[in-house]
């Protein structure tokens, strides 16, 4: 009964979106009382949950995504996005901007929160893409492939850590597995799937792509470079304290502070301001409003991120969650499968991925110790299984959709497809990794 329940929640949410054309917020809200109620939840249980799972969502993400709005804001009218455009399309040529993309998502990748990487990156594909008349999600789904795969891959992001822990698996080896799955996957979801994505022509937030500038006007490279890639900068050493130096270190203390995400999108604007504003003979009035349009332009991407967090707790509240695990679980196959499964299905009814590999990890830890599987290959076949098809009950999938500007339909063509082929490309890698170790 709970998982009808759970299945006619979605369905509705669909339905509301797509057919009655419901704003995703206020949708995202009446579905999670449903359900909430339907699962046996008291309504001030309920509303607490909403209230808290709102919280929760935007808790950690209003200064990483607002602080990114401002940063791609300053990064791109002071003509610091033009800049970098110019020195890729040089350094690559017009041909391959798509794989150096690629390549600069997975550098940014590895240190950065998904989220963090997306508000920082996606700015200068929209400003790259404009300049020489590429489609953004052409040009934009392959850097965000090589995201997704750090996201669900690769330590130090909290799932993949996490799970490390709680299978006992090694950091070093999960580390070097991933990689190897992830680049096949990486290739299969962002090039080769980009090369059908041409014909999606959307226009991109316009708050991200600035007007051409004269070349004499522009900041320096190294200016520009050091200001869009600084939140990477400090949240690289500041991983790298943690593992390196020793606990008590006042070195170690200083870096990780300054490497949390949330301090890191701080310093970078205030640097950006700085860098690309005051230094340029910017006035404090014509930066404040640079800030004030960008926030503006987000305002509906945080609400609906909120709609999300606030289904996302009615289903943690009712405890489906455990109770899906638990039912597959039962379900006699290759530990390896099986925990990419249990993910899966997590994931596309619960839509966090993060829920996802957790719950699994519950689950799946003691099938370690039965079956003799490999913890480090268990971690990459959970974290596969919860990056499966994003969809509407997945504050990423949002993310995706009002950035670049598609509709529900095309997002669910690009974006949900491009991270069902990492589910399945991950899966396939750790199948053949377990032949041959």
């Amino acid at each position: 009964m709970p998982l009808i329940i759970l299945l006619a929640g979605i369905t509705l949410l669909v339905i509301l979106i797509l057919w009655a054309r419901l704003n995703a917020f206020l949708a995202f809200l009446l579905v999670s009382i449903l359900v909430g109620l339907l699962l046996g939840l008291e309504l001030p249980v309920v509303l607490a949950a909403i209230q808290k799972g709102m919280g929760d969502t935007l808790g950690g993400l209003v200064i990483i995504i607002g602080f990114g709005a401002i940063l791609g804001k300053l990064v791109a009218d002071s003509g610091a996005a033009q800049r970098i455009a110019s020195w890729l399309r040089q350094v690559f040529g017009k041909r391959y901007l798509v794989w150096a993309f690629v390549m600069a998502g997975f550098i940014v990748g590895i240190p950065l929160f998904y989220g963090v990487g997306f508000v920082l990156m996606v700015p200068l594909v929209f400003t790259i893409a404009a300049r020489y008349n590429i489609p953004a999600v052409y040009l934009g789904v392959p850097m965000l492939a090589a995201l997704s795969v750090t996201h669900g891959f690769l330590p130090p992001h909290p799932g993949p850590a996490a799970l490390v822990g709680l299978f006992g698996a090694n950091m070093g080896a999960t580390l070097l597995y991933g990689t190897l799955i992830g680049i096949p996957a990486i290739i299969l979801a962002g090039p080769v799937f980009g090369l059908s994505l041409k014909k999606y022509r959307a226009s991109p937030l316009k708050t991200f792509v600035a007007e051409e500038m004269p070349v004499a006007s522009l900041p320096g490279i190294g200016g520009s470079l050091l200001t869009a890639f600084l939140p990477v900068i400090l949240i690289a050493a500041g991983s790298l304290a943690g593992f390196y130096l020793p606990g008590g270190s006042s070195l170690r203390g200083v870096l990780t502070g300054l490497g949390d995400p949330a301090m890191a999108m701080i310093l970078a604007v205030l640097f950006a301001m700085y860098i690309l504003g005051f230094r340029r003979g910017r006035k404090m009035q014509e930066l404040m409003g640079m800030l004030s349009s960008a926030v503006a332009d987000i305002a509906m991407i945080l609400l609906i991120i909120a709609g999300a967090g606030a289904l996302k707790a009615i289903l943690d509240e009712s405890g489906i969650s455990l109770y899906l695990a638990e039912y597959l679980g039962r379900m006699d196959m290759h530990p390896l499968l099986l925990a990419w499964s249990i993910s899966a299905v997590i994931r596309i009814c619960v839509g966090s991925a993060t829920v996802a590999a957790l719950t699994t990890a519950g689950i799946m830890a003691p099938v370690i110790i039965v079956t003799g599987a490999d913890p480090n290959l268990m971690v990459l076949a959970t974290g596969a299984g919860s990056l499966i098809f994003s969809h509407v009950n997945d504050s990423g999938f949002w993310l995706f959709k009002e950035y670049f500007n598609l509709s529900v339909k095309e997002t669910l063509l690009t974006w949900s497809v491009m991270e069902t082929i990492i589910a399945f490309s991950g899966l396939a890698g750790v199948m053949v990794l377990d032949l041959i170790i």
